[in-house]
């Protein structure tokens, strides 16, 4: 072992400060040396090692003379340096040689200590040794046992050594409370700090410190406001640096601007304000307080600024929407030499995405690669995000499998991408391959991944998510149950997503899903309903509420209501809305007060192509066919480019006008602006053909289409035959209608009413046993009467006998 130490001497070259001229370790002179010379100087160059080999080196000039495992703070301080370098097993080795020359807990507290620099979780097993041999535990021992509870979240342990401190009297040391502060803070225990830092009979800076700081991380924002106060108030401790960088981000979480204020003006008396990560929070508080001016202010008077201070300055411009600003800031960072890190790149892209500037994302990504920087986990995920909003979804993938490191984030980033870009399938697949990579889904990952389950209409799927749901204990998530009362209703569920609502906590968007949800059933008297209810919890309506309820009042034809919402609407200043401006149109056209959609649309400062959709289909329905075709063209002039929606409301109002030519026009248009033909519209030219008794031409752009025809087409076709009579066409439409649809009774009594008007009397009792051997009978009409606020339906022969004349009368 000693030639192997020699050996490493005549390696050793170390810089100057290791130079062994140094050491006096001549015995020749008369002058008796000195003995802690050698000692002490190793003890200065250990705590000065630059690397493991130069500690291996002083180890063992160490033992050359003889000073271990003798010299007990010569053995602390390599273990410790050891520890530095990642070598816990020759601390521990250290500690075995030497323990048996110290008579105190020190060398223990040591190799704890060690332990803890190294990140070694030994399991308290150093610990229960020093207390079972016997050692004196003393006030070093407890910060540093305590730590390592903390840093393993070992909640159990730490208290069993908190009551060991109790019992042995050490909880009124300072330093034993702080890290007990810390322990509990770091392990979410609020009332065991605070009971702890209750009974401190004496606190410093740093105590004051901790409890601002514990209740800032576990989201006690007005607590630690509180006992900032308290010290800023207090005659011993006043607010130093990490006080006043641990209160400012509380005051912008909570928006605080006041309190900003105020330590501000501390800092300014205080002579702190030169303090450049004080300059960073102010930056930041004043942010996200939206005051701008003084977030500017503040940063342009910063004497001295870092990356931090820039990344300060980015994130507030672009909290409150200044996105322009926000890149103009980032430039102007690159201008005057400040190299963008991680934080500034993952918090521009953003900020590209939202002024839709996505060719500069390009560019900062390429900016990233030339710096090596494109693999870190917070920009891919940025990245990721930025092409996936821009529609890029194949470089969006292209980023996520390059990454060398990927975490929850990275995968949800990933399965958000691949939901928005209607690529379901390969959101669900991902997320199979994301579990066999050993990540386990969150509340995010479902939140994402629902709503791929209600575009697909997997209902199967969706409950499988929710048993899933259940099992991780995130069902009771608020926005976990939006997701699954959203899915089950986009799926056609709604009692389902009714059970998922009643059970689960809500708020404006659980309402809003099941409004919109029921409107687009028969059901739509229960958006009425949950509309009024969402007002008596006190809940606000907003602009999703008021379409969804507005779209319910039109399929019920409820004029009454309807125009009472349209007056909440306009108290509220909502009518500007664009989407509730639309919804009022539909409303007003569909209960035939085609007068009111038209002041309504005079009104739309911004008209889209769905308002002028709207009117035109509106004119169509009430015959006003000429005035349709006027909309469509002033639609052109009004510089809004048509869409498959404006195309099939204009070919409706020609096939009810007999505007053949017009109608043909209208179609070889829509061909040549590349808007491919949808069932419907073959449908609207079938109807066309048909009403002008052009039977050929129907049939043969019935063969001619690209698509295969669906029950629309095929109705039109049976229709126009009942008008003309052709029977031998209509039997060949009826044929693939009773496949399409084969519970339509409609279609069977058409074509039966049609033989019966020919005498084909075999025919018509043929299409009767089909039907009957089906189980369809026709369905009986039913008429609607408004009374007050209450519907009531009724069939031909029946009474209402709640109704009496006195309610007429009154009504009217």
């Amino acid at each position: 072992m000693l030639n192997h130490h020699r050996n490493a001497l005549r390696h050793f070259h170390p810089p100057p400060l290791f130079s062994i001229s140094s050491l006096s370790l001549s015995t020749t002179t008369t002058t008796k040396p000195t003995p802690t010379h050698p000692h002490s100087n190793l003890l200065t160059l250990t705590s000065n090692a630059q690397t493991l080999h130069q500690t291996k080196q002083l180890h063992a000039l160490s033992l050359l003379h003889a000073l271990l495992p003798h010299s007990v703070s010569l053995c602390a301080s390599l273990m410790l340096t050891y520890a530095t370098f990642n070598s816990p097993d020759a601390s521990r080795r250290l500690f075995n040689q030497t323990v048996k020359s110290c008579r105190t807990a020190f060398l223990w507290n040591t190799l704890i200590r060690a332990c803890s620099i190294a990140q070694v979780d030994d399991r308290f097993r150093t610990y229960n040794q020093m207390v079972r041999s016997g050692v004196q535990l003393d006030d070093h021992s407890f910060p540093f046992v305590i730590k390592a509870c903390s840093d393993s979240m070992e909640v159990k342990k730490g208290m069993e050594v908190h009551g060991v401190v109790v019992k042995l009297g050490f909880d009124s040391d300072v330093y034993v409370g702080n890290t007990l502060l810390s322990f509990y803070g770091n392990c979410g225990k609020l009332r065991d700090a605070r009971k702890v830092y209750d009974e401190m009979t004496e606190r410093d800076v740093v105590s004051w410190n901790t409890i601002i700081g514990v209740f800032s991380l576990n989201g006690g924002y007005v607590e630690a406001l509180h006992c900032y106060r308290e010290m800023s108030l207090g005659i011993g401790c006043k607010p130093n640096v990490v006080s006043v960088i641990s209160a400012l981000p509380v005051c912008a979480e909570l928006a605080d601007e006041l309190m900003a204020v105020q330590i501000h003006c501390y800092v300014v008396k205080s002579g702190l304000g030169t303090q450049v990560t004080i300059g960073n929070a102010l930056v930041d508080v004043y942010g996200k307080c939206w005051n701008v001016r003084a977030s500017k202010q503040v940063f342009d008077e910063m004497s001295q600024r870092n990356e931090v201070s820039w990344n300060a300055a980015i994130t507030s411009l672009s909290y409150v929407g200044n996105n322009m600003e926000a890149l103009d800031t980032f430039r102007l960072m690159i201008d005057v030499g400040v190299k963008p890190n991680s934080v500034t790149i993952s918090s521009m892209l953003p900020v590209l995405v939202e002024l839709e500037l996505f060719g500069v994302g390009k560019e900062l990504h390429g900016f990233c690669i030339r710096m090596g920087i494109e693999s870190d986990v917070f920009i891919a995920n940025s990245l990721i995000d930025m092409y996936a909003k821009s529609g890029h979804s194949h470089e969006a993938s292209n980023v996520f499998r390059e990454m060398d490191e990927r975490n929850i984030v990275s995968w949800n980033t990933m399965i958000a991408n691949f939901a928005q870009n209607r690529l379901e399938l390969e959101a669900i697949g991902l997320v199979r391959q994301m579990q066999a990579h050993g990540e386990i889904p969150n509340s995010v990952t479902i939140t994402n991944l629902l709503p791929a389950c209600a575009r697909l209409g997997s209902l199967r799927l969706g409950k499988e998510i929710h048993a899933r749901t259940i099992r991780m204990g995130s069902a009771s998530d608020l926005f976990v149950s939006n997701a699954l009362t959203d899915m089950y209703a986009k799926c056609g569920w709604l009692d389902l997503a009714q059970n998922v609502f009643n059970i689960s906590l809500r708020d404006e968007v659980s309402y809003n899903t099941l409004i919109i949800g029921y409107s687009q059933t028969t059901d739509c008297s229960e958006s009425l309903s949950l509309f009024s209810e969402m007002k008596l919890v006190g809940m606000m309506h907003d602009i999703v509420s008021f379409v969804g309820v507005i779209s319910a009042c039109a399929n019920l034809t409820a004029i009454k209501q309807g125009k009472e919402i349209h007056g909440s609407v306009i108290r509220k200043l909502f009518d500007s809305h664009l989407f509730v401006a639309n919804s009022l149109l539909d409303f007003y056209t569909k209960s035939g007060r085609i007068d009111l959609a038209t002041k309504v649309f005079d009104r739309i400062s911004n008209k889209d192509v769905a308002s002028w959709n709207t009117m035109i289909l509106g004119y169509g329905m009430l015959g006003e066919l000429e005035t349709a075709i006027s909309f469509f063209e002033a639609m052109r002039e009004d510089g809004v480019e048509y869409d498959s929606v404006s195309y099939i409301a204009v070919l409706s109002s020609c096939s009810h006008g007999g505007l053949v030519e017009k109608g043909k026009r209208y179609f070889e248009g829509m061909l040549a602006r590349n808007i491919e033909p949808t069932q419907k519209h073959y449908a609207c030219m079938v109807d066309l053909l048909g009403r002008a008794g052009l039977m050929e031409e129907a049939v043969e752009l019935i063969k001619g289409m690209p698509i295969v025809p669906d029950a629309n087409i095929w109705g039109s076709l049976l229709g126009a035959c009942r008008i003309h009579g052709n029977i031998e066409l209509a039997s060949w439409a009826a044929e693939y209608l009773f496949k399409l649809k084969p519970d339509h009774c409609g279609y069977y009594i058409l074509l039966s009413n049609m033989y019966a008007e020919a005498g084909r009397w075999e025919d018509v009792k043929r299409v009767r046993e089909l039907m009957k051997s089906r189980g369809l009978k026709k369905n009986p009409a039913y008429s609607w009467v408004q009374i007050r606020d209450e519907v009531h339906a009724f069939g031909v022969g029946e009474r209402l006998e709640r109704l009496n004349s006195d309610c007429w009368l009154a009504e009217s």
